[in-house]
């Protein structure tokens, strides 16, 4: 097979360029602009749409480059987009491809409080824009372009609900109408101009459809924490209730793909007495499912894998790294070519493939990819590296590995360790992730490598209680937030302090969600271990977060609510189980350097978590906390310019603790 030049020829040609002692990245080096905001196939596989940002004039603008597929190295057809940040992009057509964008103003006005320590020099206010552009004129339209007062008053016209592959001169999209009702609305991508179809319910803020036919429609709760899932089939007129779904919390149901039978989709779901989410037929008129047609022990289903025109051609899988079952079993042997291509180091990811099932763009990264577009083509046998995201070098990052950690009851979890650049033995941070039930893998995360660069060792444990394994691993850690949970990470720690000679006197721990409430636990149960704890976005108080999620619920039966008392603890029967477990309540037992991190609007994790426990720390009187405020942001959303100048924070406090 012929390799294009590019990262792959050379950063994963052998081990030995893995273990050579590199100068590592400066901070602001991974926060640098991308040099690519994204690449596209065209449904019939000829043509590459790339977008870049140039400086012209000392201005920045955004390019759209159109390659030719058969031969990338051909100079592109170049259309200019403009002063616009390119979030995403879909060829709709084998003629037409949509660009969104944000439009960024900021007011005058910096409304700094006294808490928020991040001032952002006034309020941003961004608004999102669809582009249709023929990129091979360089012509281009604004989706509902022509209605003048919605383009004034909505910010976001951006939301596509179908491609609607059958009809190249229109897709359907989704808006507010003049009522603030969201509609769905049939957009002629030649002209923007925009014909409504239907109205949605309260709450509605997305609808599925097959073949053009809105099937499944989804209304949010007053709370915003579930959402209300709706079918009709095709030729019906009403809307059926089929189930209701956690909104942030372990959702079990997803779209998939259309079938080509009327009334039957495809979609990604857990059914009763089910331990794993599989993928299956759903029946729009009966209201059923059927039984898994993709499905593995103990590994939740994490998607579908389509063509561009829809077709479904597997499952996907997160491992240690992205995998999938091919529906098309031909195609598992090109995928594992690609993989091999990378020494099995990254994550490989189809992102479009052509219709004839010739051309594939992947789109790969991994522990030391933070991100590159490859062109595989079936018939010209060839892997070709067509841009890359940043300009990060892979000898300068740190190398992750896989291991299986010996938990103190005899069980098995598994963890991923992070080598600084050179591999010197030196200090420990412990990242334990968010969740609880997700998982982290092997892959591109940004955090972990800005800590390796320091010289420091970073440890990602998938603690029991963890998601993607299955629902009865995840519930090997319900009620055991304060012990087995943390018991698990302590364990990690231990041995990787023992199995690579790290200083067991330089342990550090920092976490986001549920990983702030696991650095804090940590901090409370071994305070002989960590010298330093940063929480972010945070849960230090198990009853306090338990009495909001109960008030913020009006889901029938109270469901959030009681989805978390499952995984948390009842309130009164575990009353002191649950204050034992809360850092809040055990402030006085901390005896490391704290850092708290939380957005003011943040949705899911309130602010006053993290408020209330700053004041518990201070009150106690035994270690200096720092408190920062992020406002205008939310559950650790914000912008890589304070994400940046909140690095910075973490660095220097780890650092003075290994000093």
């Amino acid at each position: 097979m012929a390799a294009g030049a590019g990262l792959g020829a050379t950063a994963f040609a052998g081990g030995a360029l893995a273990r050579q002692a590199a100068n590592p990245h400066a901070v602001e080096d991974f926060f640098a602009r991308p040099l690519v905001r994204g690449a596209a196939l065209s449904p019939s596989g000829d043509r590459i749409a790339i977008i870049r940002d140039i400086w012209e004039g000392g201005q920045r603008r955004a390019v759209l480059d159109t390659a030719d597929a058969a031969d990338p190295s051909k100079p592109p057809v170049r259309s200019p987009i403009g002063d616009v940040d390119c979030e995403s992009m879909e060829w709709v057509s084998d003629s037409r491809l949509l660009v969104w964008v944000a439009l960024k103003t900021r007011t005058d006005i910096d409304r700094r409080s006294a808490r928020s320590l991040i001032g952002t020099g006034g309020d941003e206010i961004v608004s999102r824009r669809v582009l249709s552009i023929d990129p091979t004129t360089g012509g281009a339209v604004v989706l509902f372009s022509g209605d003048n007062r919605r383009m004034r008053a909505v910010r976001n016209l951006g939301v596509m609900v179908d491609p609607l592959h059958a009809d190249p001169d229109h897709v359907l999209m989704a808006a507010p109408s003049s009522i603030g009702v969201l509609t769905l609305f049939r957009v002629n991508v030649l002209t923007g101009r925009a014909e409504e179809v239907e109205q949605g319910g309260n709450g509605t803020f997305m609808w599925q459809a097959q073949g053009g036919v809105p099937v499944l429609r989804y209304d949010v709760n007053v709370a915003g924490n579930a959402f209300s899932i709706h079918a009709r089939a095709p030729g019906e007129t009403r809307w059926t209730f089929v189930r209701r779904v956690r909104l942030h919390d372990a959702p079990d149901f997803e779209w998939v793909a259309e079938t080509g039978t009327p009334g039957i989709v495809l979609v990604a779901a857990r059914e009763e007495g089910e331990d794993v989410i599989s993928i299956r037929e759903m029946d729009l008129k009966a209201l059923t499912f059927g039984p898994p047609i993709a499905t593995r022990e103990k590994a939740d289903v994490i998607g579908g894998l389509t063509d561009d025109v829809g077709r479904y051609l597997g499952a996907a899988y997160i491992g240690d790294r992205l995998e999938y079952d091919f529906a098309r079993p031909e195609l598992a042997a090109h995928h594992r070519a690609m993989n091999r291509f990378f020494d099995n180091e990254c994550n490989v990811a189809l992102i479009d493939i052509d219709r004839s099932l010739n051309r594939f763009l992947a789109y790969v990264t991994g522990p030391r990819e933070p991100g590159a577009w490859y062109l595989y083509d079936r018939g010209a046998r060839s892997f070709v590296n067509l841009v890359t995201r940043t300009s990060l070098a892979a000898d300068r990052l740190g190398t992750a590995e896989v291991l299986d950690v010996a938990t103190r009851d005899g069980a098995t979890i598994r963890a991923y360790l992070t080598a600084p650049a050179g591999r010197a033995p030196g200090p420990l941070v412990v990242m334990p992730h968010g969740g609880p039930e997700v998982r982290d893998s092997l892959g591109w995360d940004r955090q972990v490598q800005l800590l390796a660069a320091q010289g420091w060792w970073v440890l990602q444990p998938n603690f029991r209680g963890s998601g993607g394994y299955g629902l009865a691993s995840a519930g090997e850690g319900w009620g055991r937030w304060g012990d087995r949970m943390q018991e698990d990470i302590e364990d990690a720690v231990a041995q990787v302090v023992r199995d690579k000679g790290l200083a067991a006197d330089k342990v550090g721990i920092m976490g986001s969600s549920y990983g702030g409430y696991a650095a804090l636990m940590g901090a409370v149960r071994r305070p002989d271990l960590y010298k330093a704890a940063v929480a972010i976005c945070g849960v230090f108080d198990l009853p306090e977060m338990l009495a909001y999620e109960l008030r913020d619920d009006n889901t029938p039966d109270n469901e959030v609510y009681q989805f978390w008392v499952k995984r948390i603890g009842d309130p009164r029967a575990d009353r002191a189980a649950l204050e034992a477990a809360s850092p809040r309540r055990r402030a006085a037992d901390i005896r490391c350097p704290v850092l708290l991190v939380h957005g003011v609007d943040d949705p899911i994790v309130p602010v006053f978590q993290s408020r209330r426990m700053k004041d518990a720390l201070t009150a106690a009187g035994r270690v200096s906390v720092d408190y920062v405020e992020v406002r205008n942001a939310g559950h650790g959303d914000w912008e890589d310019e304070i994400e940046q100048e909140l690095f910075g924070k973490y660095i220097v406090l780890f650092r003075q603790a290994f000093a």
